[in-house]
């Protein structure tokens, strides 16, 4: 798959987190962005967050297309968690849900 572009994701994230998270995440992206996201949406931002998940953007934009399930990516060690890691896979399922 292609690498998704970081309006893309920014763009999709926003939009499924915006009236549906409670707190924030933090996801960091490797050579793409970081993104700051809480109830509002999606910023590119590096500001400091409730928790942070680490990912390739294609694995981030893979989970909220709903074609990969956020528990296993974090089993197959391509999410990382730095945080409470039930939280994170409620962002994860919130993330890949349009709800």
């Amino acid at each position: 798959m292609t690498q998704p572009s970081k309006a893309e994701i920014l763009d999709l994230v926003s939009k499924r987190s915006k009236n549906r998270i409670k707190g924030s995440v933090r996801l960091e992206m490797p050579g793409t962005a970081t993104l700051y996201v809480d109830e509002t949406g999606a910023i590119e931002s590096d500001q400091a967050a409730d928790i942070t998940l680490t990912a390739d953007a294609s694995v981030f934009y893979d989970i909220a297309m709903g074609v990969k399930n956020p528990a296993k990516a974090f089993m197959m060690r391509q999410l990382k968690v730095d945080g409470n890691p039930m939280k994170a896979l409620k962002i994860g399922e919130i993330l890949s849900t349009t709800g």
